[in-house]
């Protein structure tokens, strides 16, 4: 079945081409008419023909399509390929859907994302539009959607009005976590402490989300979640969040009616789904660093601050 997305997409890929080719057979259906794929470089000569063999995947591109392609030739990593991918191709265009490429989407995701982008698009309470539901089919709710305060980026949309507050240094965080400001949006103590965790440890860690969660936090945003799960991520290699999460590994995906949109009739964060998420999840478990890295993460962030960087938080 074909779709045909009306919204621009955006593919990031790597080196793991058996992944990667999964997701591109479901954008092929979809069938896009602009594309764009960024790409980080190999690390070393071994990887190199991982790498080259995911961008090769490309070259399937078998409809009227114009791809756009953002290859680095040095290993950027993934913090500074994904920002400065996402900040070329809004140079370009207004708004987009984003898969990386162990994002495997239901092909309803795509028209799902279609009409929340064009219903929202001038709305500057959301931020972005999330593809996973991370409570799958469990979600009892006579709407097809609902908002959030949690910001899921395993196949997404957003747009450049939002993209261009993307806070990437997170300056203020010190200051925000310092005048308890994280307990005034979230009541769970168990996601403020992971989320000051996370936030704390930004600098340690090669994640372009984080700083975007941290975006949308604090410019009081909501995000769009579907009453369905319609992403299965697979990245089973390379993953980037801990084994403890396995559970949200390959979850099952399913087909959203997006030819009759029911719309909630109220804005708000809908504690039918960010309740169980937040009071449940093993997401939101604080994990335990060895001492070698804590302290390396200690003598970097003195460094920094020492150094006059942006960004850096205080040495405790």
């Amino acid at each position: 079945m074909t779709t045909i997305v009306n919204t621009p997409v955006v593919f990031i890929i790597f080196n793991r081409p058996d992944d990667a080719v999964k997701v591109f057979e479901q954008i092929a259906l979809a069938q896009p008419r602009r594309l764009f794929v960024i790409a980080d470089g190999p690390r070393n000569d071994d990887e190199a023909a991982r790498c080259a063999a995911t961008r090769a995947i490309i070259d399937r591109v078998d409809w009227e399509c114009d791809v756009r392609t953002n290859f680095s030739d040095s290993n950027m990593g993934c913090r500074r390929r994904i920002m400065s991918g996402l900040d070329w191709v809004f140079d370009q265009v207004d708004e987009v859907i984003i898969l990386e490429d162990d994002c495997v989407p239901d092909q309803s995701f795509f028209p799902y994302c279609d009409a929340m982008l064009e219903r929202y698009r001038d709305d500057t309470r959301f931020m972005m539009v999330c593809g996973t539901n991370y409570l799958k089919d469990k979600l009892d709710i006579p709407e097809t959607y609902t908002y959030s305060q949690f910001f899921a980026v395993w196949g997404w949309a957003t747009w450049k009005r939002a993209w261009k507050l993307y806070d990437r240094d997170m300056e203020f965080w010190p200051r925000y976590r310092d005048s308890g400001q994280l307990s005034g949006i979230y009541p769970s103590e168990r996601v403020c402490k992971w989320l000051t965790w996370m936030f704390d440890h930004i600098h340690q860690m090669d994640s372009w989300a984080t700083p975007w969660t941290y975006t949308c936090m604090f410019n009081n945003a909501l995000s769009i979640v579907p009453r369905v799960n319609l992403i299965s991520n697979i990245g089973i290699e390379g993953a980037h969040f801990r084994a403890a999460n396995h559970e949200y590994l390959s979850m099952p995906t399913f087909s959203l009616n997006t030819t009759a949109i029911t719309h909630p009739t109220q804005v708000f964060p809908d504690q039918r789904y960010d309740g169980p998420f937040f009071a449940n999840s093993t997401l939101f478990t604080v994990p335990s660093w060895p001492l070698w890295r804590r302290v390396a993460g200690k003598v970097k962030r003195a460094l920094m601050k020492a150094a006059g960087i942006r960004g850096a938080a205080p040495v405790k």
